[in-house]
């Protein structure tokens, strides 16, 4: 994550515009976690200050907490020194990761007083602390003693010491020479590793950004800077300067191509070309409060739906060891004719055999060549007895085949059904969507302890897109949406749409009696194709046809049709083409 001294400037800047703004509230959610609400002349806003040690920032927050019933210590401290307290003053130390609001309240003895609320944001060593005027520590939400750190201690009592400076230059003020300097002294290094080393407040992130533009996006190292690199990297970084000095930030954030939060700055990101999905946000505090929620949700829908994928998996393996076990067996199986015809050669041959033999060395004449076969017997049974053995064999044997074709195409499709499960609980978004993907395993006899099986959940509508063309196009999220989707919603003169052999969405175009363009045809087989397993593949087939074409064979696992009289596209998945149709069918 980028939260570096950087895009902290900006966040500064943000906080500085409440400046004169009093406290109305102050919160603790969470052990690392403190909101204070600001309120001003026509607005309330709440402040983040967390120093989580997985995600420590600070940023306004328009997100809801819950709060404990009993305020925690640190929060009731707040409360008490700062309490309808006023900002005074927000400062950065250096580009460092450090901001310092300064509030003025008034203390126990009615006499005005600066505390200054200093927020440390240093991965695990994160901080929140409450300084009086004269420097001295009040408390923090995490005390720091000498066992812990034998550097620097956080303790109540004790004077600020402000952290150990770094030997690095300040990106608003670095000269020229000296970076170029400080670049090239040591072993040669990548370009961006040497940035981070050089520059206070800059992350690998931006360290990327910088020099991917000076070299044109080439692995370049410190040894190989020609004059053409260094001056693109000094306009870079003259932009950066000016960005910050202007405050003029193009907050932007990078996600994975299933909507996962990656990374973010305060600048456009070029340096993910395709592999990652970057947008704008209007400002630094919407960029983190969208990060951190989004990846908080994704990381509890992950955890939740943990249980799932598991049981999913273990139920596909087992699938595929039955089929393994059976197709051995049906192999054994497809000897049974020479079962059939030991049996005949004995009863042909009686008279050679008596009992108490062990084999029968026959003249087969079922054979091109009626070359002899040594059949062997039960020497405990007459000679009719073991050929009557030998034909209830081959009737078992061929009441087995039989079965085991059933079986075997059974488990085949289970095992079809359950990829399609977890297809949808890998693409789930919501837990409205999880609930009916639970509710549908339940029902299937997959969770036999769930305790809402026969619950009536509120029925989810499909993703609803809208063509380039103005055609409504739907698409299912999960098997018993799907089933709805086709069975029931759509019309016959309607077309369906799923990728092909794949698990994946129903989708259907809703054609109202019209002749379907070959573009929005074109747009639905995206749709398709990105809601289904194959939508990190570069071409995917996509079947289509028309409702009346599909239907669901009676018994059939739900999600399952068959359907005839259909053709082929082959498209490209493309989220943001995706997008685009769901925003059109949003306005």
């Amino acid at each position: 994550m980028a939260l570096d001294g950087a895009f902290l400037h900006f966040i500064k800047m943000e906080i500085a515009s409440h400046i004169g703004a009093r406290i109305d509230k102050i919160h603790q959610p969470s052990r690392e976690e403190i909101i204070i609400t600001l309120r001003g002349k026509g607005y309330s806003d709440k402040l983040l200050l967390s120093a989580g040690a997985d995600s420590p920032r600070v940023h306004f927050t328009q997100e809801s907490f819950e709060n404990p019933k009993t305020p925690p210590m640190f929060c009731m401290l707040l409360r008490k020194h700062l309490g309808c307290g006023k900002l005074s003053d927000v400062r950065q130390i250096g580009m460092d990761r450090v901001l310092e609001l300064d509030f003025e309240s008034m203390n126990e003895f009615g006499d005005r007083v600066t505390l200054t609320l200093v927020v440390e944001i240093m991965g695990r060593h994160s901080n929140i602390v409450l300084v009086n005027q004269d420097g001295r520590i009040i408390d923090a939400i995490k005390r720091i003693d000498e066992e812990m750190s034998r550097v620097r201690q956080i303790l109540p009592g004790m004077e600020y010491r402000h952290l150990p400076q770094q030997d690095k230059l300040n990106l608003l003020s670095a000269e020229r020479e000296e970076v170029l300097f400080r670049l090239k002294a040591g072993k040669a290094e990548d370009l961006s590793k040497a940035l981070v080393r050089v520059f206070q407040g800059v992350s690998p992130v931006l360290a990327r950004e910088i020099a991917g533009y000076a070299t044109r996006y080439r692995d370049i190292s410190t040894a190989e800077l020609t004059d053409d690199i260094t001056d693109r990297l000094f306009f870079f970084c003259g932009r950066i300067r000016k960005m910050l000095e202007e405050n003029h930030s193009e907050p932007t954030i990078a996600m994975e191509h299933n909507g996962k939060p990656k990374e973010f700055s305060f600048l456009d990101l070029k340096q993910y070309g395709h592999y990652l999905v970057t947008q704008p946000v209007e400002n630094c505090s919407q960029l983190l409060d969208r990060f951190y929620a989004e990846r908080d949700r994704m990381d509890r829908m992950r955890q939740r739906s943990n249980d799932l994928l598991k049981l999913l998996m273990n139920l596909s393996e087992r699938a595929e060891r039955k089929i393994a076990t059976q197709t051995e067996e049906l192999k054994n199986c497809a000897d049974r004719e020479k079962l059939k015809i030991y049996g005949d050669l004995i009863n042909a041959s009686l008279y050679q055999i008596k009992k108490g033999d062990n084999k029968a060395v026959l003249q087969n004449y079922y054979a091109e060549d009626a070359a002899l076969v040594e059949i062997p017997l039960e020497p405990g049974l007459t000679p009719v007895q073991n050929a009557q053995k030998y034909y209830k064999e081959y009737r078992k044997a061929a009441t087995a085949e039989k079965l085991l074709i059933g079986f075997i195409e059974q488990a085949k499709e289970e095992l079809i059904y359950l990829e399609s499960v977890f297809d949808a609980v890998s693409r789930t978004n919501g837990e409205s969507e999880l609930l009916e993907i639970r509710q549908e395993l339940a029902e299937q006899g997959y969770l036999k302890n769930y305790k809402n099986r026969n619950k009536i959940l509120k029925a989810q509508p499909p993703l609803r897109f809208l063509s380039s063309d103005g055609y409504t196009i739907l698409c299912g999220r999960n098997n018993k949406q799907n089933d709805k989707l086709t069975l029931k919603d759509a019309k016959n003169y309607d077309m369906w749409l799923h990728v092909h052999n794949m698990p994946g969405s129903h989708v259907i175009i809703c054609a109202q009696g019209a002749e379907i363009p070959n573009r929005t045809i074109e747009e639905a087989c995206i749709i398709a194709a990105y809601n289904s397993k194959a939508r990190d593949s570069a071409q995917v087939p996509v079947d289509y046809t028309l409702i009346k074409n599909v239907k669901k064979p009676s018994g059939a696992k739900p999600g399952m049709v068959i359907f005839v009289d259909y053709r082929t596209a082959y498209v490209m998945p493309d989220e943001q083409k995706v997008k685009q149709l769901l925003d059109l069918a949003g306005k």
